[in-house]
């Protein structure tokens, strides 16, 4: 299903133990936690872009303190995937919502991000997917219509992209932060579902959109992870404990 991501080439993918070949001799390693890196030298902007190992670390402890559960519950019940589907997370992160669902449900799981820390994270906690390093804002690295379903939350938006590796029956599920998200550290927000769903609109058709909302006590520890998670810059007063908003709009579409 990989494609090979050198400029000009976009030949299939083959696995031979560990590296992974194309047929015009492109190779590229599987490292040993089991990920694939496919990034290329044009689709860096940074020395290291995407999530950090810090914000990496910062938002697994909140997914392991059960924080974000309900989010996950959440998209569960509004997508509702089966095990026949075969679903890419674009801009998966540390792969709790991909890793978490495959796990749950038994479906087809690929994850891809720019971020080599965060996918490093994915490959050791969820084993039942598979996870690949490369720019999705680029070229998501996968054949034409190699999946039933898309995830996008909270991440970048490619939608040309994403109708060319959905198949023609597929869904798209796109989740961005509701105004109220961490209302109370960022104040009033944007509602950003509109300019959302004008930026699909020529390739998809939004068949539901529901909003899901939780809410938290946090410790000053939990807040500092919070704020670490979302690129805040350090407060420089010691962090506080406090009740905390989490809150996704959840948007459904299906190709055109």
């Amino acid at each position: 299903m990989l494609l090979c991501p050198v400029r000009d080439c976009r030949e299939p993918l083959l696995r031979d133990n560990h590296r992974i070949c194309c047929g015009r001799g492109h190779s590229f390693d599987v490292a040993r936690s089991g990920y694939i890196n496919l990034l290329q030298p044009q689709d860096r902007r940074s020395k290291e872009p995407g999530d950090t190992a810090a914000a990496v670390a910062a938002r697994r402890r909140l997914h392991d303190r059960g924080i974000t559960a309900p989010l996950l519950a959440g998209i569960s019940q509004f997508v509702a995937p089966s095990a026949n589907d075969i679903v890419l997370d674009a801009g998966c992160g540390d792969g709790y919502y991909l890793g978490s669902l495959a796990g749950q449900i038994g479906f087809d799981g690929h994850g891809v991000d720019i971020s080599v820390p965060a996918v490093e994270a994915a490959a050791r906690r969820y084993k039942n997917c598979q996870w690949v390093v490369a720019n999705a804002d680029r070229i998501i690295p996968y054949v034409d219509q190699s999946f039933t379903l898309v995830m996008s939350i909270t991440a970048r938006m490619n939608a040309p992209e994403f109708r060319r590796v959905l198949r023609n029956v597929g869904r798209l599920l796109v989740a961005i932060p509701a105004p109220d998200d961490f209302i109370e550290l960022r104040g009033d927000g944007r509602d950003r579902t509109d300019r959302t769903i004008e930026t699909f609109v020529q390739e998809f058709t939004l068949v539901d959109r529901r909003r899901v909302t939780t809410s938290a006590d946090l410790d000053a520890g939990a807040v500092d992870d919070v704020l670490h998670s979302i690129y805040r810059p350090m407060q420089a007063t010691p962090m506080q404990a406090m009740r905390l908003t989490f809150s996704l709009d959840l948007l459904l579409f299906r190709v055109k």
